[in-house]
């Protein structure tokens, strides 16, 4: 075992070390560093989770990708388009692509007896994921498709039965004005929240042969194409891959296809989530600059305490190296016992918080009624690496102080 070690062991261990002046402060810096690694954990857990949770909510309404005919026309009221099977089969190749679903939107109005309301008519067809709504399905059940004829069924957001004073298998009229008003009855088959704002008293789904039929489509004409990836980070390269797919390729009626992602689609959503990132290097800067500190503080008073140990040292012989690798590896202690009950406490309080939902959110204000978090493996030990790493090269400078400290003048006074 080397020197330096052992007498760092020494130190940091014996027993007296509990009396000595540099005690609290000692604490101080291990607490420090404690607070701040669990501070960061929590809120990279909390970013990654809310960026994930919001994300999954926009691309769950409209999916990760949109082809849809190139008319510049950005309204719900869409021009139809056709996709020949091999070109489905190829964008499904493309890896990463997990889904690719039809669908067609239609404005409407719906009248009770009392009330009325603008909405969007989503219609989707049988390969339609109903993996996000039925997460989020807090009644009743998501459509049944039959294969002989439309279904009358309708998912309803809760916000918008609320308004409209509707529940579970009630029935309501839906006018669409077009050339000549049009009517359709349906049925609230399910009803679901995702607390997404504007979008939950929007959109209604419904079966896709339902909007065909009013706009004198064919079977095999639709509104639009979805596609699902597995990763969001992957958006912006499938995007491309699509892209190049389809750019120099017409639809059945001679129309471009047009292909927007997620983030073309929502751009002020994401460009709010883009600056928590900026919130979140905010913080790491101020808890690590708060963090060494206090490691610094604590290391010199160490340094102080200890004076007259350094002068013996240097009295028999030992290097201003060997001794500053002393309190290095005494500081190495203390960092990695603070990181220890660090890593406890953020990981606890995320575990806590993603099983128990005990802090709550507007919903109305940030997409979710609780703060989510995700622990992500990659991240917590990246930020344990650097925490250690940080630390150790924090109590380098310090360490410097050794080197002035004269053997003859502390022995002189002991």
């Amino acid at each position: 075992m080397k020197l330096e070690y052992f007498l760092a062991k020494r130190i940091h261990f014996r027993s007296d070390e509990k009396k000595r002046a540099s005690r609290p402060a000692v604490r101080i810096a291990t607490t420090g560093i404690a607070v701040g690694l669990a501070v960061m954990i929590v809120a990279v857990a909390v970013v990654i989770g809310f960026k994930n949770e919001v994300r999954n909510k926009a691309s769950g309404f409209g999916g990760h990708i949109l082809i849809s005919n190139f008319d510049n026309n950005n309204s719900y009221e869409m021009k139809p388009i056709r996709m020949d099977q091999s070109l489905k089969d190829e964008l499904s190749a493309i890896p990463g692509v997990k889904h690719i679903q039809e669908f067609a939107t239609k404005p409407g109005i719906i009248k009770t007896d009392n009330d009325f309301q603008g909405v969007i008519i989503k219609g989707v067809g049988r390969n339609f994921d109903w993996d996000f709504f039925g997460k989020n399905l807090i009644e009743g059940q998501t459509l049944r498709y039959d294969e002989k004829k439309p279904s009358n069924d309708m998912l309803i957001s809760q916000s918008l039965a609320k308004l409209l004073n509707l529940k579970l298998g009630d029935s309501f009229l839906i006018y669409f004005i077009q050339e000549e008003v049009r009517i359709r009855k349906f049925k609230i088959s399910g009803i679901y929240s995702t607390n997404f704002g504007e979008n939950d008293k929007l959109f209604l789904l419904t079966d896709l042969r339902h909007i065909q039929g009013l706009n004198n489509w064919n079977s095999d004409s639709f509104g639009g194409v979805e596609l699902l990836i597995d990763r969001f980070d992957q958006l912006d390269r499938i995007s491309d891959e699509v892209y190049d797919r389809t750019a120099n390729r017409f639809n059945e009626e001679g129309n471009a296809y047009q292909i927007r992602s997620i983030r073309e689609l929502a751009p002020q959503i994401f460009q709010w989530l883009d600056l928590l990132d900026t919130n979140v290097w905010v913080i790491l800067i101020l808890v690590m600059a708060v963090a060494g500190f206090n490691m610094i503080s604590g290391l010199l008073i160490l340094i102080l305490e200890r004076t007259n140990m350094i002068g013996i040292l240097k009295a028999l012989g030992a290097s201003n190296w060997l001794v500053r690798k002393v309190f290095l590896f005494h500081s190495l202690f203390l960092t990695a016992k603070g990181m220890l009950w660090g890593n406890l406490a953020g990981i606890g309080i995320c575990l806590i918080q993603h099983y128990t939902q005990i802090v709550k959110l507007n919903p109305q204000d940030y997409y979710t009624d609780f703060v989510p978090v995700e622990l992500n493996f990659y991240h917590m030990l990246l930020l344990n690496v650097i925490t250690f790493a940080l630390s150790i090269l924090i109590m380098i400078g310090p360490s410097f102080l050794i080197t002035k400290i004269s053997p003859a003048k502390t022995i002189k006074f002991e």
